[in-house]
Parts: structure tokens; sequence; C-alpha cells
């Protein structure tokens, strides 16, 4: 077995590269040549080119499809929301936080994954709407309730029936000689559009009539704009920051010994 000569004379003549040892976080291959930084990760030139082409585009199509997404998600949180309430007769604000959730998914999967200002302005929208516009059913209920616990008034007869009799006549010929009352005015009818936005309003200003009890009016709003901040995040646009291109400097090299 044989050994170098101890005064082995060093090879200046022939230059050896030290890697970098930087590599691509999405293929983990060594990077050379141009990089990026994406969400300050390194990236090379390939990986970052098919990221690029891959990102979702916004559309019109696609924000109608998120909308009706969300409008579906709206309608189904407003039915939960109120029918919770009505079956177990407990108000709790905290399924506002699930309705704002469930409406920013539904948005966001309708979309296809794409999210802006306006996604988040509607999905906001929708959050509210379902949450205030519940208390409508609720309120109702809570009158038929109240009707079906009332007991029942129940008219007593008069105690003279005779007498009854003559003022009937004594009304009836008092008719019939010109003197008699003038009749009750008629209630006027609403209109059914004027009603259902009468009711419409009443919905949307519920959150802030609870304020009426400060302390349970406050909570409820502050978690009701809890979950309007979830479904502002879930619609968020997604967040990529792509940095570059930087040139990768070449490795300082090293003498060969």
């Amino acid at each position: 077995m044989g050994f170098p000569p101890a005064n082995s004379t060093p090879q200046f003549a022939t230059a050896e590269y030290v890697g970098s040892g930087d590599v691509c976080k999405s293929c983990n291959q060594a990077i050379s040549g141009a990089y990026y930084r994406i969400n300050g990760a390194l990236a090379c030139d390939r990986c970052t080119t098919q990221l690029q082409t891959q990102l979702p585009k916004d559309s019109h199509a696609a924000f109608v499809r998120a909308l009706m997404f969300g409008l579906g998600a709206a309608i189904l949180g407003l039915i939960g929301y109120a029918a919770f309430t009505i079956i177990t007769g407990i108000m709790i604000g905290y399924i506002s936080l699930a309705v704002g959730w469930l409406i920013g998914k539904a948005m966001r999967t309708g979309s296809r994954g794409i999210g802006g200002r306006r996604y988040q302005i509607a999905a906001a929208l929708f959050t509210y709407a379902a949450v205030s516009m519940a208390a409508i059913p609720i309120y109702f209920s809570q009158i038929s309730k109240d009707k079906a616990t009332k007991p029942p008034q129940v008219k007593t007869a008069p105690a003279n029936p005779g007498a009854g009799a003559d003022d009937a006549e004594t009304d009836d010929s008092a008719s019939s000689s010109g003197g008699a009352t003038p009749a009750r005015a008629a209630k006027p009818k609403m209109n059914p559009f004027s009603a259902l936005g009468l009711l419409a309003l009443m919905g949307l200003a519920s959150p802030f009539l609870e304020l009426q009890d400060p302390f349970h009016g406050a909570i409820g709003l502050v978690i009701l704009f809890v979950g309007i901040r979830f479904a502002w995040q879930q619609t968020g646009a997604p967040k990529i920051d792509i940095v570059g291109p930087f040139q990768n400097r070449a490795p300082t090299p090293t003498p060969a010994t």
C-alpha cells in the first residue's frame, strides 16, 4: 500500500469549486444560475416558473361562482342558527363563528382557491346578514310560544239578557232614525313588500338592538365581528411573495493539494 510522497507539489493549476449548498425548497435540487425567493424560501427558476403558471387567475365567472356558494352557505347558516335557538331555547352567539367559517370556506371552494378584496367584502356581508336575519324566525317563534302559553279569554254573558235585547232594539231604532254613530275607521293595510322590507330592516339591525342589554349585546357584537373576521381571512388572496430573480454567485475556488 503506497503513500504519497511527503514533499508532493501542490497542483495550483487545477481549481476545484466547492458547492454553495443552497437547494430549491420545492424540488430539493442544487441551485445554479438564477434563483428566486418565494415567501422567503429559495426556489430555482424552473419551480418558480411552474408556480406562476399554476396560480389561479381571478375572473368574473369565479366571482359569481363564489357568490352562489356563499349565498347557499349563508342560508344554511341562517337556518342552523335559528333552528338551534328555537329548538333549545338557548341564544348562543358563538354559532356566528361557525357561520363565518362556513361562508368563507364555501366561497373559497366556489372560487377554486381564488381570493381577494371583493371576495372578502362579500363574505363579510353574507356573514352579517345570515346571523342578523336569523333573529326574524326566532322572533316569530317566540310570539307563537307566548300565545300558546297565554290562557284563552272567556267572554262573560250580560247579567240581564233582556237588557241586551232592549239595547239592540234601541240601537236599531237609533240607526233607522238617522242618529247612528259613525263606524270605526278601518285600519290601513300594509303593503306586503313594505312589511317584508320592514322585517328585513329589523333583522339587519337586530345585533345593535340587542344593545338594550349592554353587557350581553356587546358580547354578541364582538363574537359576530370575530365570525366576520373568520370569513374575511378565508377569502383573502393567497399570500405568495415572489422576489427575484437573483444570480447565484460562483463559489470561491480553492486550490487542490
